[in-house]
């Protein structure tokens, strides 16, 4: 029997891991599930023992665990196998059609909360790993398995974690099983993701809320204050204003925007299904280049004064937003986070003053190279898998393991997950394609494979 066709008349069984999998609540941000955390991370550690003679810990954090695995019986080349067990909240609630931690199938597609982000995609070279142990012995290559769990909490504590096990980590390329393809009717490989840099701030006017009859008109109001700062953060046609936002920008070059206009882009399904009656961003680039290869600048949440049942007539004395930007190569978060703060500072209204503040939440920008060995095996299994060539796509997201796994190992990260966009991760309804699973399970079998020989 071949590793494929162990895997193929083990598909059920392996939808039952699955859901197995994803009853554990292991929301990483809620200390509630502090316990659940530890019971996924166990329940991973378990599968890594389960698949064959793979060396596996368990290595501590500042938060929560890194389950870590290792065979290294080929002699080479070695993978280095990314994915993370941790999910978002499921909440709202109300808006599920079954309970996010009960896992159901309904017409092809298993709903609950990680199943696409990113449990189903993290099982698939686990199970890999135990077909081809079970039918041959051995991997054809080296692999070194981290899951993380903490990627949904921006993986604030897998950096130390990477720079202090560098030696332990070698590897000749990351092989990941987060991300998502574009679309499910089209094959395609990410190449890119944008960075990201956090900020939160609040205005501050009187020392406490007031009569708005009393007071409106002569003290500032805080709210107000908040809406003219924050249009002050973009020109009408949609740029961002903040001084020095664009200078490291680089530029795509004419074939590079070329391949992004060639693709086949339905402008208005895009629409429809977000809800919006037009497309809206920086001028002179398309939707795509927006969402790709543009920064942005993003007011994620606003609030101040009174949000009770009915009316409360005040002049709120404070204000509050948090806002994101996602970046593109060669812009530096740390760099873009001071020129927003820069921009706040010199644009607060009369009235009120102004605290910055957050956690420290930032990413590099990344992007593999065009030609390198590993993009190109995961470019020809895929055509293999699909029977058509993949394209290839970069992604507005932001997967910060991707630079610290290039900056602190020197190595490059190929998103191979078979999730599609569509799936509503992060949202109610988190579904994942059944037959995903199984093409993913032949795919990562054939990577593997065909990794193995090329490097030879």
């Amino acid at each position: 029997m071949t590793p494929l066709e162990y895997l193929s008349a083990r598909h059920d069984q392996i939808l039952d891991e699955l859901i197995e999998f994803a009853r554990i609540p292991s929301v990483s941000t809620d200390p509630r599930h502090r316990d659940d955390m530890a019971r996924a991370a166990e329940w991973v550690a378990a599968r890594l023992r389960e698949a064959g003679p793979i060396d596996v810990r368990t290595i501590a954090t500042g938060g929560h665990p890194v389950v870590y695995g290792e065979w290294l019986g080929a002699g080479a080349p070695t993978l280095l196998v990314y994915g993370h067990y941790d999910v978002q909240p499921p909440d709202p609630l109300e808006r599920w059609s079954s309970d996010p931690f009960a896992p159901e199938v309904r017409d092809g597609r298993l709903y609950g909360r990680g199943v696409s982000d990113n449990k189903g995609p993290m099982l698939i070279p686990l199970k890999v790993a135990q077909a081809f142990f079970a039918t041959r012995g051995a991997l054809p290559l080296n692999v070194k398995f981290l899951f993380e769990g903490e990627e949904e909490i921006g993986s604030r504590n897998l950096e130390p974690v990477i720079a202090a096990n560098a030696r332990l980590l070698r590897a000749d390329v990351v092989l990941s099983a987060d991300g998502a393809m574009w679309r499910s009717d089209e094959p395609s490989i990410t190449v890119g993701c944008r960075g990201v840099s956090v900020l939160e701030f609040a205005l501050t006017g009187a020392n406490r809320n007031l009569h708005s009859g009393r007071y409106g008109g002569s003290i500032a109001n805080a709210l107000h204050a908040m809406a003219e700062i924050v249009a002050s953060l973009h020109a009408p046609d949609g740029r961002v204003a903040v001084a020095g936002f664009y200078d490291d920008v680089v530029p795509l070059n004419a074939d590079e925007r070329r391949a992004i206009a060639d693709l086949r882009f339905d402008e208005a399904g895009f629409l429809s299904d977000v809800g919006a009656p037009a497309a809206f961003g920086e001028a002179g680039y398309n939707t795509l280049e927006r969402q790709w290869v543009r920064p942005t600048l993003e007011v994620n949440g606003m609030w101040g004064g009174y949000q009770g049942e009915g009316s409360q007539t005040v002049t709120p004395n404070e204000a509050h937003a948090k806002l994101s930007c996602r970046l593109v190569p060669d812009q530096d978060p740390d760099r873009v986070r001071a020129l927003v703060a820069r921009h706040l500072e010199t644009h607060v209204p009369v009235g009120v003053t102004l605290a910055l503040g957050g956690e420290r939440h930032a990413a590099r920008p990344y992007r593999i190279p065009s030609d390198h060995p590993g993009l190109l095996t995961a470019e020809r299994v895929l055509e293999q898998v699909y029977g058509k060539k993949p394209l290839r796509v970069r992604m507005g997201s932001t997967l910060p393991v991707s630079e610290l796994f290039k900056r602190l190992l020197g190595i490059d990260t190929v998103f191979f997950s078979f999730s599609t966009t569509d799936e509503a991760f992060h949202s109610p309804n988190e579904f994942f394609r059944v037959h995903r699973l199984h093409e993913g399970l032949e795919a990562w079998a054939r990577y593997w494979e065909s990794y193995a020989r090329s490097e030879q």
